[in-house]
């Protein structure tokens, strides 16, 4: 079978859908699949390589507008290439408005990844087309059920669309040696990118409350701000800023923990890909109550608990829960690692999608 993956970027661009199309396109390839993905150019990388078996193909990038990639020569491969399903990784409109230009003869399927949250002037003009693409697609891949109901783009078509929850290689992130060593405190770990929906802002402020400390992995936009509020509320001898983790210290960085907190406080936190990692690792999890993928992922009072965004009260009471007992900590963390284990494979995922291409092409 020849499988068109479509989005803005791939590896090495780091990002949560960009390492999951990675993930699955290589599975696919290694399992005899004809595996293509379609991406724009950054700059600096080459426009056609193999990666692993994956065709990967870079089109030639305009300029970049509200984090979309515009690209003229993206469409025309597009309407070159002759795969036997097209799965479009949605946002990004360039991709799927290029599908739409290459005829509906064309079989289709869209992995469904976040609602548009912030670019709400461009989803106005978007919003027809997007419909559009919705209505088209054979199949609707979502990460978790309750995202489809808490979706107003999503529910007038829930009856084409497939839970298919992301997948990942659990053994690597169990029996780890920690990258970090152990403090006379116990350990909260929060890693991702430093944007304002992860929610840390809310996390610092809890941590006066919490007699524990709290490293933090990955960079971004909102490192700074964090930093201040750090210094703000005299914290700094208890939060660390690590810095990027490199994919191969992932496990290690796990290892280093208790507790894992993410504090997510928007919609554009669909899914959570860092709680299956966590889980994997054997870590309890407090996590908030979004409509998305985190508490279905964290089932409350089973592998960790679930509050409210926006309330560090509520979170530093269910950090001092977990820290409060140990056996708790393990009990749930060990049930977390049992449902990754079970749920969470990359064998899960890859077989599950191509049951939803197989359906699509028999239809």
């Amino acid at each position: 079978m020849h499988i068109l993956h479509v989005y803005k970027d791939y590896a090495p661009i780091f990002g949560g859908i960009e390492n999951h199309i990675r993930v699955l396109a290589r599975a696919q390839a290694a399992q005899g699949h004809q595996a293509t993905v379609l991406v724009t150019n950054p700059g600096g990388q080459p426009p056609q390589e193999d990666d692993a078996g994956v065709r990967v193909i870079r089109a030639r990038r305009l300029a970049t507008v509200a984090s979309t990639p515009l690209s003229l020569d993206l469409p025309r491969r597009l309407a070159r290439l002759q795969p036997d399903v097209t799965h479009l990784h949605f946002p990004y409109p360039v991709g799927e408005l290029s599908q739409l230009g290459a005829g509906n003869q064309r079989p289709y399927v869209i992995s469904y990844h976040s609602d548009v949250v912030r670019q709400q002037a461009i989803l106005r003009f978007y919003g027809p087309f997007l419909r559009r693409v919705l209505r088209g697609a054979g199949r609707i891949i979502v990460s978790s059920a309750p995202y489809v109901q808490s979706s107003p783009w999503l529910r007038p078509y829930s009856d084409k669309c497939v839970v298919i929850p992301f997948g990942l290689d659990v053994e690597r992130f169990a029996g780890a040696r920690p990258l970090i060593p152990p403090a006379a405190v116990p350990t909260i770990l929060f890693i991702g990118r430093h944007r304002y929906y992860k929610g840390v802002d809310d996390l610092i402020r809890a941590m006066a409350r919490v007699p524990a400390r709290l490293l933090i992995g990955g960079d971004g936009p909102e490192r700074a701000e964090w930093e201040r509020l750090v210094r703000q509320w005299d914290l700094y001898g208890r939060i660390q800023f690590l810095g990027d983790i490199s994919d191969a210290d992932l496990p290690a960085f796990f290892a280093s923990g208790d507790i894992f907190a993410l504090p997510a406080n928007s919609r554009a936190e669909a899914f959570g890909i860092v709680l299956q990692e966590a889980m994997a690792a054997g870590l309890p999890c407090v996590t908030t109550e979004l409509g998305t993928g985190t508490s279905w992922l964290v089932r409350d009072g089973k592998s960790g608990f679930v509050v409210p965004p926006h309330q560090p009260d509520r979170l530093a009471a269910a950090l001092n829960h977990l820290l409060a007992d140990p056996d708790l900590r393990t009990q749930m963390g060990q049930a977390g690692q049992r449902r990754a284990r079970q749920e969470f494979t990359i064998p899960h995922m890859t077989a599950a999608i191509e049951n939803v291409y197989r359906q699509l092409i028999d239809d």
